[in-house]
C-alpha cells in the first residue's frame, strides 16, 4: 500500500476514531474485540464500545472508538479484526 502523505489525510492524528464490527452473536464476541482493540490502543476499554444487537438476535454489532493515532495503526487494527474468526464485517 502507498504511504498517504499526511497533508493529503482526510483524517487528523490524534483523533477518536469510530469502528464498527459486526459478528455472529456470541458471549465472548465482545470482550474479545476489546482484547483485540487494545493491543492496538492500550488506553481502549469497554466504556469506549456501543453494543447493538441485530432486530433478530442473530449478530452483534460493535462501535468501538479509539484513540488512532497513525495510518499505520489504524491499518492494522482493521487488518487484525478482518481477520479474526468471530469477525464478518469492519466497516
Amino acid at each position: 500500500m502507498q504511504a498517504i502523505p499526511p497533508s493529503e489525510s482526510l483524517i487528523e492524528y490524534p483523533s477518536d476514531f469510530p469502528i464498527k464490527v459486526m459478528g455472529p452473536t456470541h458471549i465472548d464476541f465482545a470482550p474479545t474485540i476489546v482484547l483485540v482493540v487494545q493491543k492496538h490502543d492500550k488506553d481502549f476499554h469497554e466504556g469506549k464500545m456501543e453494543v447493538r444487537p441485530s432486530a433478530k438476535g442473530n449478530y452483534t454489532g460493535l462501535t468501538v472508538t479509539v484513540r488512532a493515532i497513525s495510518r499505520e495503526q489504524l491499518d492494522a487494527l482493521y487488518a487484525e479484526l478482518s481477520a479474526h474468526p468471530m469477525v464478518k464485517i469492519v466497516m
